[in-house]
């Protein structure tokens, strides 16, 4: 069995997950908490596989309940909120969130969204050490060994990116093989969500975020690494 844990205050939406998740994926078990502290307890307790998180809980701020979250490092977290700003999408990445879906939502797009997460979470994922240069990624541990010394420690999601453009460095990888690899899908708005990702590896790797020379875009096509990588 699957274990979803979904925490979320609109006892609506609950209910319309529960029967989406029994029809679309009937070997579900499904949890729901209202509160936040409830959530984490369940969480503890219950050990889901997947947690659908909303950030507007009338006991603790979702943000909070998303870093608590993660730190079941095995647990994935897709966000599910109203809040659709930027800063707040790029928070709740920069805090763990394997996804982050905006309300109102496609139930179907939903429901792939879940299913390639759930593809990707083997029991312990089959570990590759990929070299660009001088940059290291450990594709179990998701962290990159910089020349500087420093380890910095990636999501799965940067990690999947990432790895995609270090075994194509020097090569284009174009933005719907990148919307494959994270959602199993292109589909419409992916390019705009990629943007999100490809900044957050920016800001954690780059020495100028705005001035990037690591990851590099080329313009309506998608992202690449200059052949040798990151020599430092």
């Amino acid at each position: 069995m699957i274990k979803i844990l979904i925490i979320e205050d609109d006892a609506e939406i609950v209910e319309y997950l529960r029967l989406a998740f029994q029809v679309n994926i009937p070997e579900v078990e499904f949890i729901s908490a209202r509160l936040g502290a409830t959530g984490l307890q369940k969480a503890s307790e219950e050990m889901p596989d997947l947690v659908i998180l909303d950030l507007g809980l009338p006991d603790i701020d979702g943000f909070e309940v998303l870093k608590a979250l993660r730190k079941f490092q095995r647990m994935l977290i897709v966000v599910l909120t109203a809040r659709g700003d930027e800063r707040d999408i790029v928070k709740g990445l920069e805090l763990g969130a394997d996804d982050y879906v905006v309300k109102p939502f496609r139930q179907m797009e939903l429901i792939a969204r879940v299913r390639t997460l759930l593809r990707r979470q083997p029991g312990i994922p089959e570990r590759e050490i990929l070299h660009c240069g001088r940059l290291v990624l450990d594709t179990a541990r998701n962290d990159v060994s910089m020349p500087d010394g420093r380890q910095v420690e990636l999501t799965r999601t940067e990690s999947l990116i990432l790895a995609r453009l270090i075994r194509d460095c020097g090569r284009v990888v174009e933005h719907s093989r990148l919307a494959e690899i994270i959602w199993g899908e292109d589909y419409p708005g992916s390019v705009n969500a990629l943007r999100v990702y490809i900044g957050r590896l920016r800001r954690k790797l780059e020495a100028d975020a705005a001035s990037p020379s690591l990851i590099v875009s080329k313009p309506g096509h998608g992202y690449y690494i200059p052949a040798g990588g990151l020599t430092g």
